[in-house]
């Protein structure tokens, strides 16, 4: 989830199996909805930036899914090392528990903050410091499209006259 927040950090009376279980099956249902959403948009000729909104959201939705049900089953932990594929043995974890694999990282600027300031002081701060994955880069993509571009995408009124236009 964001920045590694795990669900049962939010919901901490729930087991961190069950908790990984639960989001993995989210993330299935929530991609069924999401190629819905993309076979209809495309079926009502919706604009071209919701189609690719929807299709960026739903490829990197995928990606994560792939890696959150199959990584963990062929993979070796990769924690602090590089992963074996097909390991003796077996991988990490079982279908449905693997993690979603974070390998992207652009730390901008780092500094250690003056003394005299309150809080900070003498704490050392990296600008950009999360680490993410092309799939997460396609969701944020796509979810970007969809605020920019709301109002273009989302008109009533244009699709109304273009609508009565075609006829």
């Amino acid at each position: 989830m964001a920045m590694g927040t795990k669900f049962n950090d939010i919901i901490p009376f729930i087991k961190e199996d069950s908790a990984k279980l639960f989001l993995t099956l989210f993330r299935l249902v929530a991609i069924v909805g999401l190629g819905y959403w993309l076979w209809d948009s495309i079926k009502k000729h919706s604009p071209v930036l919701l189609n690719w909104a929807i299709a960026l959201i739903f490829a990197g939705a995928l990606g994560n899914i792939i890696d959150s049900v199959f990584y963990g089953y062929i993979f070796s932990n990769s924690y602090n090392t590089v992963a074996i594929l097909f390991p003796e043995g077996g991988g990490y974890a079982p279908l449905f528990y693997g993690h979603v694999v974070d390998m992207l990282q652009f730390p901008l600027v780092e500094w250690t903050w003056p003394n005299w300031v309150p809080f900070a002081g003498g704490d050392t701060f990296l600008f950009f410091q999360y680490i993410f994955n092309i799939a997460d880069t396609a969701i944020s993509a796509g979810v970007g499209i969809l605020i920019v571009f709301n109002k273009k995408i989302f008109n009533k009124e244009e699709s109304k006259k273009n609508e009565s236009l075609e006829d």
